[in-house]
């Protein structure tokens, strides 16, 4: 297996393991008797493990090398993925979620930053690409994981073959990443070492600000798309939910493609053209009044954003000390957009309407043209590719 096929089939597994958890949410509900108010608190505990555990990734990544780090925090994320199914009571769902999320976070930043290095190796752009795998592993359990819950299939049955499926995925995968010693410029021990808990530098700051950007615009559409449908443009539930999956498909299908636009476009050109893409749509979804116009315009918004993110990431990675501080303090500036997104939307659609929730987005996505250059760091071609020093 090559290093590309390799890191690609880890952005797979990690991405299975939300698709899997994702669909027998409603199994967990049930099964442990939440009121939605739980439910909510204990669905925000992943997102408080991975924005704890995240800033300290890079240090593991320092001190046990990058593919090392990798390999075990997507064996613990795998691993985890039956926690939540066996909780037997709410407070140990709460710990649950939390040891889920520090492991979600923490496998991100190291398999993010891994692409980073082998991006370096390759020099082409790969990022894009590995972020629509990612979304390939997670459409495709999340398909398995519809079935099962059809069937009436117990979670523990099946989260749990499906973390041992995932787990030996990951081994396989993990054995074929590219060794520290293989990295172009040596391994990333080489460099200082990180601090213990990186917060973000001013530099990953302005890059971060790009990822907050699209991630608001991800996170808002993603989970406001359907209550917009129906309260906006009248659609029924088969429609309301197909403007969600259209969103969903038209981001990882851009991701897939999107290195090839990179390569011709630049980081910085791709930014910029991706944030006008998205602000189009975004203004036809506060136009919409219809159906169809709103699922146009969502879809549009998928396709302007869809590459942003692993753009940021990859800027972030070359930004920092080392891969994985930048990585890591970029990904946290993400986590906290994906956070507040929507509960902003709802406020404000709560206090103004929805097409004043989403004026807001478009305003969002307008600023992406105009903060597009800082993706673009010093050993990046106009085209693109990394750069390899000789």
């Amino acid at each position: 297996m090559s290093h590309h096929r390799a890191i690609a089939a880890v952005f797979v597994a990690h991405g299975a393991v939300a698709g899997s958890l994702s669909t027998r949410i409603p199994w967990i509900q049930e099964h442990l008797h939440l009121t939605p108010g739980t439910l909510g608190l204990a669905l925000l505990c992943p997102s408080i493990g991975a924005f704890v555990g995240m800033p300290m990734a890079g240090r593991l990544a320092y001190r046990f090398g990058n593919r090392a780090a990798t390999r075990v925090l997507l064996a613990l994320w795998c691993a985890g993925l039956a926690l939540p199914a066996l909780s037997p009571s709410p407070v140990w769902l709460f710990g649950a979620f939390l040891l889920f999320g520090a492991a979600a976070g923490m496998c991100d930043v190291a398999m993010n930053a891994h692409a980073v290095l082998l991006e370096r190796q390759l020099g082409r752009s790969i990022m894009s690409g590995l972020h629509g795998m990612w979304s390939v592993g997670s459409l495709a359990a999340g398909g398995l994981g519809a079935l099962a819950a059809h069937t009436g299939l117990d979670a523990r049955i099946h989260l749990g073959a499906m973390s041992l499926a995932l787990l030996g995925l990951g081994a396989v995968a993990g054995r074929g990443l590219l060794p520290d010693s293989g990295m172009t410029g040596g391994s990333v021990r080489d460099a200082p070492p990180p601090r213990r808990f990186a917060l973000p530098t001013r530099g990953v700051l302005a890059i971060g600000l790009v990822g907050f950007c699209a991630t608001f615009a991800e996170g808002a559409s993603s989970n406001w798309s359907a209550v917009y449908l129906t309260a906006v443009a009248d659609a029924g539930p088969g429609l309301a939910a197909a403007g969600y999956t259209v969103f969903m498909l038209c981001m990882a299908s851009a991701r897939l493609l999107g290195d090839h636009v990179i390569r011709r476009l630049g980081p910085a050109a791709t930014v910029r053209a991706g944030g006008a893409v998205a602000a189009v749509g975004g203004a036809l979804v506060v136009a919409a009044r219809t159906p169809a116009l709103g699922i146009a315009g969502f879809a549009l918004v998928g396709l302007g954003i869809a590459v942003i993110v692993p753009l940021v990431i990859a800027a972030a990675g070359n930004a920092g000390t080392t891969p994985g501080e930048g990585v890591a303090g970029v990904a946290t500036i993400t986590y906290l957009s994906g956070l507040i997104a929507p509960a902003v939307t709802g406020w404000v659609a709560g206090a103004l309407s929805y097409p004043a929730a989403f004026a807001l987005i478009t305003c969002v996505v307008v600023l992406l043209t105009v903060l597009a250059p800082v993706v673009r760091p010093s050993h990046l071609s106009p085209e693109g590719a990394v750069r390899v020093d000789a």
